[in-house]
């Protein structure tokens, strides 16, 4: 069983005390112990240059950059060592009472901090100020669970939701009226095939109105895409072809909903549409494992329209969907998802990568 949560009610980012094994919070755990370090070496050099002159202020800055560096040397060693321990102890941590939990934290950083200390004044580095040492690792510590606290309620469920239903309500749907103009066209001369695209269409409506904070299946978003090309190529025939490449993934895998189709619909739209000799899309999606983590992978393309008067056909909005998909990966993801662009003079792609952490279907 997977242990990718189902909806974002659940996930890790929800909670007040930080998910120590997501880049987002090792990053902003990182930068913020590093700039308590830069802050507290200012402290210590102060500004003491004795003038204002460029002369005198570069002694000064020489010395906080020098102080620093020494800080440093404890510092890192220290993040490293206790974001490993807060790593492994994450789960245990969530299920003790917060302030319990967020309290444990603060001891476990003051303790390392001093037993580092004290190995450094025994090899004869530092200085050997055990309590300071002890007191501000603490505060510092005591500091960023804070922010980290403030940082969950304002990106509370509730809220991250509310956010997800409103980039959901903004995705384009012209779609919708080109598919019905195209099922109306067939009424007479197709009835079954038209009846089969109302079909197909009553499941783009359903999938467009489905709980945006609910995870949906791989499999399930890939027969929503192939029901969408279907519609479209009621409109343009011939002029579009598809090519799927599907490695050897679970139909089961956890992806945010409407993931796939606004992108089909990018390509139709500014790929497809505006050439006369139309194209093909083509979509991959698998697994890779960079070192020893595994990802999904999502990549689509699309050849582009030839260039009239300087200026590519059918240019305007086609970021409007990027975005959106970029942001909705943002609130389910925080920084461990990411979206790029690979754009030549005549194709173009767009690559999601997702974290897939074990055990993933």
């Amino acid at each position: 069983m997977s242990s990718e949560p189902a909806s974002i009610r659940h996930f890790p980012a929800a909670h007040p005390l930080p998910d120590w094994r997501n880049l987002g919070v090792l990053l902003r755990t990182l930068l913020g112990i590093n700039a308590a370090a830069l802050l507290w070496a200012l402290a210590q050099v102060g500004s003491g240059a004795g003038g204002s002159s460029a002369g005198a202020a570069q002694p000064w800055l020489t010395a906080w950059a020098a102080r620093y560096l020494e800080l440093a040397v404890g510092v890192e060693p220290h993040l490293f060592l206790l974001g490993l321990l807060l790593a492994l102890a994450r789960d245990g941590l969530w299920r003790l009472p917060l302030r319990l939990a967020q309290g444990l934290v603060t001891l476990l950083a003051g303790g390392l901090a001093l037993g580092l200390s004290a190995l450094g004044a025994a090899l004869g580095i530092g200085d050997g100020g055990l309590a300071p040492v002890f007191l501000l690792a603490m505060a510092a510590w005591a500091l960023l669970l804070g922010y980290f606290d403030l940082r969950a309620r304002a990106h509370s469920p509730v809220l991250a939701e509310a956010r997800l239903a409103a980039l959901n309500a903004r995705i384009r749907p012209h779609f919708l009226f080109n598919s019905l103009n195209a099922v109306l066209s067939l009424i007479r001369a197709r009835p079954q095939q038209a009846e089969n695209a109302l079909e197909s269409l009553a499941d783009l409506f359903r999938a467009a109105l489905r709980d945006p904070g609910e995870l949906v299946r791989l499999g399930d978003e890939i027969e929503l895409g192939r029901q969408y090309l279907e519609l479209e190529k009621l409109r343009l025939g011939e002029r579009l072809t598809v090519e799927w490449q599907i490695g050897d993934i679970s139909p089961a895998t956890p992806i945010p909903p409407l993931m796939l189709q606004p992108l089909l619909e990018n390509a139709v739209y500014h790929g497809i549409e505006p050439s006369p000799a139309g194209g093909c899309i083509r979509i991959a999606i698998g697994y890779s494992h960079p070192g020893d983590r595994r990802e999904f992978r999502l990549s689509i393309g699309n050849p582009l329209p030839p260039v009239a008067g300087g200026r590519a056909t059918h240019a305007a909005g086609n970021r409007i969907a990027l975005d959106n998909i970029r942001e909705r990966l943002r609130l389910y993801y925080d920084l461990e998802a990411r979206l790029k662009i690979e754009s030549q003079p005549e194709y173009y792609q767009v690559n999601i990568v997702l974290p897939c952490p074990p055990p993933c279907p």
